[in-house]
């Protein structure tokens, strides 16, 4: 991106009455940023929805002052930067029309032909929360996915860890510049991160610590991938919020299911049951309502992972199914005397290891 039209961008992402999507159509009917800038009033007043409130601050100066004070801290803090009608701009995020104007990146960051799912959730992730995110990256990771959340704490930087840990790209969204990391506990996962992923944002430097810059960076996270999974929620929470960006944006969200009347399982549960999200309780949910052809993935040996890839945990619950057939959840959990969400999460990761198959009515048998 040649210099005057970043300044150009960054000078009217400064303006305070125009929003991306005004800017967006301006730039569209007058040809360039730079262009607005010098367009005279009288024709930018013919357009429609742009009146003389929206474009006061185009004949300031102050604006495109802090542009180039802004660009000077990116330059030096080696920040890559891309605007919305450029190639480098994530594809997804392209065809949300509140998609960010210009969009700042950290890291090792590589989107193109990636299948990317987005994973958000409460703040005061249960165990059971922990298990299944940890266990459906796991099953996932033969497909090499890009795993997209908020590094906040709970579900996030469970999904940020967990992705690492199975060595996938990760990619972290802010509600903030580049300049800090939020909360401060995490800035230990900066440099981890963005060596398997990097960060996004928005946010310049210098804007102010808000909490309506998590609603923003929330369409974000629901911009940039193909589905968005909620993994605990309360009634009420930003992950709800999320969701609803992603169906807004004409994207599969996926909601896991839990007992009536837990707290952290009300939002995924109205989800689901409003027709909000699809129901997730396997990997392979995922695999097929997204059309992702696990075919294509390599057929592992059974006998191979009977003996290398099966965990302690794991291989009774193999051997209890290959001697007994189709069993139910519950049946196998009461075999092998542990909890139900412990199974639940060792089939998850057993599903895509190729040495068990879910069926209709929660059953499970060997392969």
């Amino acid at each position: 991106m040649n210099p005057d039209k970043i300044i150009a961008l960054l000078t009217l992402m400064r303006m305070p009455n125009l929003g991306n999507g005004s800017i967006k159509k301006l730039i569209q009917i007058v040809g360039s940023p730079e262009g607005v800038l010098v367009e005279k009033p009288s024709n930018l007043l013919k357009i429609h929805g742009i009146g003389s409130k929206r474009i006061e601050g185009l004949y300031s100066s102050q604006y495109q002052k802090e542009a180039e004070q802004e660009l000077r801290f990116i330059t030096e803090n080696n920040i890559q930067y891309t605007a919305y009608d450029e190639p480098e701009y994530p594809e997804r995020l392209r065809h949300c029309i509140d998609g960010p104007l210009v969009l700042f990146s950290k890291g090792k960051i590589a989107l193109q032909d990636k299948k990317i799912l987005s994973i958000v959730g409460t703040r005061k992730v249960t165990s059971y929360g922990m298990e299944f995110c940890e266990a459906l990256i796991s099953a996932l990771a033969p497909i090499n996915p890009v795993i997209v959340s908020g590094l906040a704490y709970g579900v996030d930087i469970v999904a940020h860890r967990s992705a690492m840990e199975q060595g996938l790209q990760t990619v972290a969204c802010l509600a903030h510049g580049l300049n800090q990391i939020y909360p401060k506990v995490h800035q230990k996962y900066r440099k981890p991160i963005e060596a398997n992923g990097g960060f996004f944002t928005e946010y310049w430097s210098t804007d102010a610590f808000d909490r309506k810059n998590f609603l923003g960076r929330n369409r974000i996270i629901a911009g940039l991938s193909e589905a968005t999974i909620v993994i605990e929620s309360a009634a009420k929470g930003g992950s709800l919020v999320t969701a609803a960006l992603a169906n807004s944006y004409h994207r599969e969200v996926f909601a896991v299911p839990g007992r009536a009347g837990d707290v952290l399982s009300e939002g995924c549960n109205t989800l689901i049951k409003t027709q909000q999200a699809h129901i997730l309780t396997h990997a392979a949910d995922i695999m097929y309502m997204l059309n992702w052809n696990i075919e294509e993935q390599p057929k592992p040996s059974i006998q191979k992972q009977l003996f290398v890839e099966l965990t302690q945990q794991e291989e009774p619950i193999y051997q209890f199914l290959n001697d007994n057939g189709k069993q139910l959840l519950d049946s196998i959990a009461l075999h092998c005397k542990l909890p139900t969400h412990k199974i639940a999460a060792s089939l998850l990761t057993m599903e895509l290891k190729g040495v068990i198959r879910p069926l209709p009515g929660n059953l499970f048998e060997a392969i």
